[in-house]
């Protein structure tokens, strides 16, 4: 009995690979031939699909050119319809040899332009460049009162749906409850053993939720002030959390590069939405999809499918991380803050809207009224004003310190306006609460709109 000669792996498949090249070898070059009509029909239905409207509009110029020549020839024979002359050449005009005219330039009647040539022509025109509008006028902010009480950076705000009182969370551990009228300290809650980060209040069930550098997220039920849940899963700090305003349904995010979906009520885990690469710096929740919308350091902005637990789509025109989203409270609209700019955007697919430049910071934080009123607060203290439809910067200015604070801590961590829109709150790195509102003096004449539209031109073109 003869031994099988053992060869390695290698070998073995190169052996196959050769057998396998003389097998087919000999078919090489034997193409099927090719069937004129099919290849000529698929160009077909490919040109169609792609210049579909231009063959359209190149058909209905061809159609009117044809009834415009016609109606020119029956106006030549009838001495034009207004009888206004034009020069042409004389060698143009039947008998011209026989007349003895021949090189000499003769008077003909002009045909005039039908109706419908001429609204063909005003269709054919280029579009007209967009005009700016005018950015509707809103009064200036001041503020109104500072509150001082937490003992550390104070990074998180949430008002009450009753508009009575807010919440406020700080370094100090200590989630604190002021009342809003009044700026008075109503409640200290303690539980936390790091940062409290984020804060959000529920509108349909006494409670309110909380989450810290610790990686933990409370339940706390306002009834009894104590925590009644705990929601476990976050591998780092978390950093943020919205709740979803018709179901009950809790999104939070953080340091792991995750946003994770709660029930609110069993606290299962429902989704981990996962693609970010970095830090989940902010999330926001809404009715209408894309239900929830991450904004992240790795300068990506996400739009997730709630149901389905997967991203939608990511917006990737940002250069920088960004920290900030926020929803238009009527518009189907949202805003995305980075160091470059503060862009706007259209639900549900992401579409870009406009820039708004000129906060040169790292933007921390934003909030928008019901009257367009969009601000964002920088890293530097710097507060910044806009006008949501137009993008205009109608303010601008820097947040004093409290006494005492070195300018270094000018920051601001968080904001948002009360339910009226008419007050807003901020949380600082000098330890303080400011709340600003609208002053009731200024009018149109004492601040006019600084607007000058052929700079904002040439600044976008």
């Amino acid at each position: 009995m003869e031994e099988v000669q053992r060869h390695s792996v290698h070998t073995l498949v190169f052996r196959s690979l050769k057998r396998t090249h003389d097998f087919f070898v000999a078919n090489q070059s034997l193409l099927p031939e090719i069937d004129e009509t099919l290849e000529k029909l698929k160009y077909n239905i490919k040109a169609r699909d792609t210049y579909g409207l231009v063959f359209d509009r190149a058909a209905k110029a061809k159609a009117l050119a044809a009834k415009r020549g016609d109606s020119d020839r029956i106006e030549g024979q009838h001495g034009g319809k207004d009888g206004v002359l034009a020069i042409t050449a004389a060698g143009e005009q039947e008998g011209s040899a026989s007349d003895g005219t021949n090189g000499q330039m003769a008077l003909v009647p002009a045909a005039t332009p039908t109706p419908q040539a001429a609204s063909s022509a005003v269709q054919i025109l280029p579009k007209k460049a967009p005009t700016i509008p005018k950015p509707k006028w809103h009064a200036p902010w001041k503020l109104c009162r500072v509150i001082s009480g937490h003992l550390g950076w104070v990074r998180c705000v949430a008002v009450e749906p009753g508009n009575e009182w807010f919440a406020t969370g700080a370094a100090d551990r200590v989630i604190k409850i002021w009342d809003l009228a009044s700026g008075k300290l109503k409640l200290s809650l303690t539980g936390h053993v790091s940062t409290v980060r984020a804060l959000a209040v529920s509108p349909r069930h006494p409670y309110l939720f909380s989450c810290g550098e610790d990686r933990q997220v409370k339940c706390w039920d306002l009834e009894y002030n104590k925590v009644i849940r705990h929601y476990h899963g976050h591998l780092s700090a978390v950093y943020t959390m919205s709740l979803h305003p018709t179901i009950d349904v809790l999104v939070t995010a953080g340091r792991d590069s995750t946003a994770r979906v709660w029930d609110m009520r069993t606290k299962a885990n429902i989704h981990t939405l996962t693609g970010h690469t970095n830090t989940v710096a902010s999330v926001v929740t809404q009715a209408a999809n894309p239900q929830i919308i991450t904004g992240s350091h790795d300068s990506t902005v996400r739009l997730w499918d709630l149901a389905a637990g997967k991203s939608m789509c990511t917006l990737t025109n940002h250069k920088k991380s960004v920290r900030a989203i926020v929803l238009h409270p009527s518009l189907y609209m949202f805003a995305s803050a980075s160091p470059d700019n503060i862009k706007q955007w259209r639900c549900p697919e992401g579409n870009f809207i406009q820039n708004l430049g000129g906060h040169n910071s790292i933007v921390n934080c934003m909030a928008v009224n019901p009257e367009g009123v969009l601000v964002s607060g920088g890293d530097n203290g710097t507060m910044f004003f806009w006008d949501w439809r137009t993008g205009y910067n109608f303010q601008r200015f820097q947040a004093a310190v409290q006494p005492g604070s070195m300018d270094s801590e000018a920051g601001i961590f968080s904001m948002t306006f009360d339910q009226s829109g008419s007050r807003l709150i901020t949380t600082e790195a000098d330890k303080t609460i400011k709340i600003y509102k609208e002053d009731d003096e200024a009018t149109e004449e004492s601040h006019p709109i600084n607007w000058r539209p052929e700079i904002i031109k040439r600044r976008k073109y």
